[in-house]
Order: structure tokens, then C-alpha cells, then sequence
């Protein structure tokens, strides 16, 4: 695996991803930014380079003042830069705008933004040098990760303050981590890896650092977990509607068929092969007149529409990933080069990407309060059909599940809130030049937590109904379906224990946790029944 201009190697990095002039797909950014994989830059990315630089130090020798090349920024626009001044403008200018504060941002968060940086200077839209763009991409092959904060971006002139503290590793300035973690002087993690910094020339400090990498980096690592997680929340939803004793004619194809939302279509249909084959269901499905018949006319809301709600969900994703697609082929800068001159232009502006983080937020806090809604049943006598008071193995001795169901509930709360749109802010910032900002880098960071909140309750209900479905198998003396028994058996065999005293939940919730985050429950799922939809 090479690297853009050397031969070191990411430690665990997978096959190196060529950035060209075309877009990345998102299973590449989610191989760089979080699989480790290797970068270099494609020839006609570095053909490409060259011709836009070519362009910018034309202008820089002009006499014709031109925004970027030789002028000041934002609001400071108006002042002609002499050209003795023009390296310290763009060191000043990298310097003064990392200015984040707050805990670190995630690594994965880093080198997705770094590398879709390098993916808009691989169009030969910025003008910056080939020597410039390889170090950038250096960086991402030798897993060298500078420190991001999280407070700092408006979204608009893009995530300038974070893509400014990646741009200051470039100079040699600033903390970086390096590929082993660790937290070392950026200066001194070059040369480690055998780099040399850059003196940014015209127009380069501000080519680095004016786009849209950061939100789309997190919405493209949002879409790619919640892909996962919406059809995890599908095997859940199974295990609750027959752990509940519910129907699963309510999913049938020819219903769906009426209101053809496709998630929809594709949620119910997972939860009819998910139930297949299951002795629970069968044991209350039979004819009029026998004592299995069913006398319950429908299921509640969160067993009966699940794939209502999965499947907008499912929906909503696929939307959101449309716009990532869009931004993904597209060349965030400001000025841009365009044929034989460079152009002013607002492209940097958030707000599409801002949108669909926003709104994502609102169907994984309403999949999440759905889920726990179910658990709730699991633990109420009234309503969970014969099993004991919190799925306690002695009522008033032993609490069962009870907290588990708080935690749940916490979480969900804490999604609603999350789900209020950030992109419906704006404060203005550079003396008043930039007055209308999209804050979609808050709407991004948000999202973030969303996600993790999802996969906790999704996994306190697939332990829930996992208790339960014992709880009935043992009863009925029946076999639950061969999917969901296999997360059961996925659950013992991981140390989450069956019904019994009250033992602490902790570490059993945060297994499960893991089950799910990591795509476990999912697999152990489809191995019996294949890829669900």
C-alpha cells in the first residue's frame, strides 16, 4: 500500500482509498475514517491540482486585487495584501481561526473531515499546490489525527475552525495524535513519519479550511450506523410482538401494499420472515372455538405499527443520503476556480447538509420512544399477558427489568430534546459579514448523540423481550422463531443471563449495548433467515 509520496503504512489500515477528481462513495469514507484504510492521490487528481494552481499564481501576480489570493477574508476583504506579506497571511490566518474549544472530537469525525477536504482539493477547484494536497493525505495514511475541539463551528463559512486546527498540522503547529493515540507536538509527529511541514502559499491557507467536511463527515458515519440500526430495531420490534403474544398478520404484504411507502414495505416484510416458524406465535393463532384462538381484536400501536414508523424512518434515511450523495460530488470553497479565474461564491453555506442531520434526529428519537414503548408493556401485568410483575422472578422481592426501563426511558427523553433542530439558529459572526450561518456543524454533533441513544434502548428492549421469550417458551413449552432464538442464544452465551433474582443490570445492559452497536444481534439474526431489507 503506498502512500501519496512515501511508502509508510497506517498501522491496521486496510487497502488505500484513491482520492480522485470524481466523489467519494460513503463505504470510503467509513473505511478511512473509521476502518483506518490508507489514502493516496490519483493522477488526474494531481493533473488537476496542477492546472487550478497554475490559475492562482497567475492572479497572485497580478496587480488586480483578488479575494483570497491577495486580498484579506470575511469581513477584512477590502485590504490589498502586498505580496512580501502573503505567506504570513495565510499562516495567520490558519492560526487564528483554530480557535475551538472543548473536549476532543473523535477520530473517526477527524478523518472523515480531513479526508473529504482532500477529496475537494483533488477536484482542482482551490488552487492549492500537489505538495500541499499530498501532505494532507500523508496524514490520513499515517494515521496521524490532529486535535479538533468540539465547540467552534457555525457551519458556514463552513467548519473553519476545525478544519483550521487540521490545517495547522500541515504547518508543523499544534497537537496532534498519533497513530498509536498518543498526544504529541504536530512537528514532532512529522517527522516521526518522516513528513515535512508546508509553507502555505497563496490562496492555500484558505482552501483548507472553508467547507462543509465535518457535518457531512458525521452525517455520512450517522447514515451508515442508523443502516444498521433501523433493521436491529426491526429484530427487536419482532422479538416484543411475540414475546407480547401479538399478530403478525397486521404485516402482511397486501396491507402494506395499500399505503405504499417503501420503508414501510420493507420493514413489515422483515418482520414477517423474522417470525416465521415461531411456536410462540402459533400457540395463540388458532382456529374459532380452540383454545388457542386469539381473542384480542388488535395489538397496540407500537407492536401493530412498527413498520409504519421503521419504515419512515427507512424513508428519511434514504432522503438524507441522497443530499450526502449530492455534497459527497460536490467542491465546497470559496473563492473557487473556475476555467481561467477564480470566483466568489456562497457553495460553503451549510444549510442542505444542516437540514438532514436535523431531521434525521427526529425519527431516531421517535424509533427509540416506540421501542421503549413495547418494553414498557413487557413489564406491566396489565398488559404483558401473563408474565410476572417486571419480568421479576419474585414480585416485590425482586425488581426485574423495572430500572432498565428507566434508563430507557432517560434516554428517550434526553432524544426528544435532541431532536429540536439546530438549523432554525443563526447568529450572525464577522461583523455582520456573515450573517445568516447554518449551524449544522451543532446539528451534526447532535445527531451523534442521538445515534448512541438509539442503539442503547434498542438494546434494553432486545434484552427485555429475550427475558421474556423464555419466560414463555418455558410456559408454553414451544420454540420461538428460529431468528429471534438466535439472538437469545446470542445473549446467554455473551454473559447476559436469563430470568432469575435480581442481579446487577449494568453490565448486562452495556453487553448488550455492544451486541447491538457492533451489528451482532443483526447477524445472529440474519444467519438463520439471510440479509434482511
Amino acid at each position: 500500500m503506498e502512500s501519496a509520496s512515501s511508502n509508510g503504512v497506517v498501522p491496521g489500515a486496510g487497502s488505500a482509498v484513491e482520492v480522485g477528481v470524481g466523489a467519494l462513495t460513503p463505504d470510503q469514507v467509513v473505511a478511512v475514517a473509521r476502518g483506518g484504510a490508507g489514502v493516496r492521490l490519483g493522477e488526474e487528481a494531481l493533473a488537476a491540482i496542477d492546472r487550478a494552481r497554475a490559475v492562482v499564481e497567475e492572479l497572485a501576480a497580478a496587480d488586480t486585487p483578488a479575494y483570497g489570493v491577495s486580498t484579506g477574508f470575511g469581513a477584512l476583504a477590502t485590504r490589498h495584501i502586498p505580496t512580501e506579506m502573503r505567506a504570513r497571511l495565510q499562516r495567520s490566518l490558519v492560526r487564528s481561526h483554530a480557535a475551538g474549544s472543548g473536549p476532543e472530537v473523535e477520530r473517526e469525525v477527524v478523518r472523515a473531515l480531513m479526508l473529504l477536504r482532500l477529496s475537494t482539493l483533488a477536484t482542482g477547484r482551490t488552487g492549492v499546490r500537489r505538495e500541499t494536497a499530498r501532505l494532507l493525505a500523508d496524514l490520513l495514511h499515517h494515521g496521524i489525527t490532529p486535535v479538533v475541539r468540539e465547540h467552534g463551528s457555525l457551519g458556514c463559512s463552513g467548519d473553519l475552525a476545525p478544519l483550521s486546527h487540521c490545517a495547522l498540522a500541515l504547518m508543523g503547529e499544534g497537537e496532534v495524535r498519533d497513530a498509536s493515540g498518543a498526544l504529541v507536538p504536530a512537528a514532532d509527529a512529522l517527522a516521526a513519519a518522516g513528513l515535512e511541514p508546508v509553507e502555505l502559499a497563496a490562496k492555500e491557507g484558505l482552501a483548507l479550511i472553508n467547507g462543509t467536511d465535518g457535518m457531512l463527515g458525521m452525517l455520512v458515519l450517522a447514515l451508515h450506523d442508523l443502516r444498521m440500526l433501523l433493521r436491529t430495531a426491526d429484530v427487536a420490534a419482532a422479538m416484543s410482538v411475540e414475546g407480547l403474544l401479538g399478530t403478525d398478520g397486521v404485516f402482511a404484504p397486501e396491507l402494506q401494499a395499500i399505503r405504499p411507502h417503501p420503508g414501510q414495505a420493507d420493514s413489515a416484510a422483515n418482520l414477517v420472515r423474522l417470525l416465521a416458524g415461531s411456536g410462540v406465535v402459533a400457540s395463540h393463532q388458532g382456529p374459532p372455538g380452540s383454545p388457542e384462538e386469539c381473542h384480542r381484536v388488535q395489538d397496540a400501536y407500537s407492536l401493530r405499527c412498527a413498520p409504519q414508523v421503521h419504515g419512515a424512518a427507512r424513508d428519511t434515511a434514504d432522503h438524507a443520503a441522497r443530499v450526502a450523495s449530492w455534497e459527497l460530488a460536490s467542491a465546497v470553497d470559496n473563492p473557487v476556480v473556475v476555467e481561467d479565474r477564480v470566483e466568489s461564491n456562497g457553495n460553503f453555506h451549510g444549510a442542505p447538509v444542516a437540514y438532514v442531520l436535523d431531521f434525521l434526529a427526529i425519527p431516531v428519537a421517535d424509533v427509540a420512544s416506540m421501542s421503549e414503548r413495547r418494553t414498557d408493556r413487557f413489564l406491566d401485568r396489565a398488559r404483558n399477558h401473563g408474565l410476572p410483575p417486571f419480568l421479576a422472578d419474585d414480585p416485590g422481592v425482586d425488581s426485574g427489568l423495572m430500572i432498565a426501563q428507566y434508563t430507557q426511558a432517560a434516554i428517550v427523553s434526553e432524544l426528544k430534546r435532541l431532536a429540536v433542530p439546530a438549523s432554525v439558529d443563526s447568529i450572525p459572526s464577522s461583523a455582520m459579514q456573515e450573517d445568516h450561518v447554518s449551524m449544522g456543524w451543532g446539528a451534526a454533533r447532535k445527531l451523534r448523540r442521538s445515534v448512541d441513544g438509539l442503539a442503547r434502548v434498542v438494546a434494553i428492549e432486545v434484552m427485555t423481550a429475550a427475558r421474556a421469550l423464555d419466560l414463555r417458551v418455558t410456559a408454553l413449552d414451544v420454540r420461538p422463531s428460529p431468528a429471534t432464538g438466535a439472538v437469545v442464544d446470542l445473549l446467554r452465551s455473551s454473559g447476559v443471563e436469563g430470568p432469575g433474582p435480581d442481579r446487577h443490570l449494568s453490565p448486562e445492559i452495556e453487553t448488550c449495548v455492544d451486541l447491538v452497536r457492533s451489528g451482532a444481534v443483526l447477524a445472529a439474526a440474519t444467519s438463520v433467515i439471510g440479509d434482511l431489507a
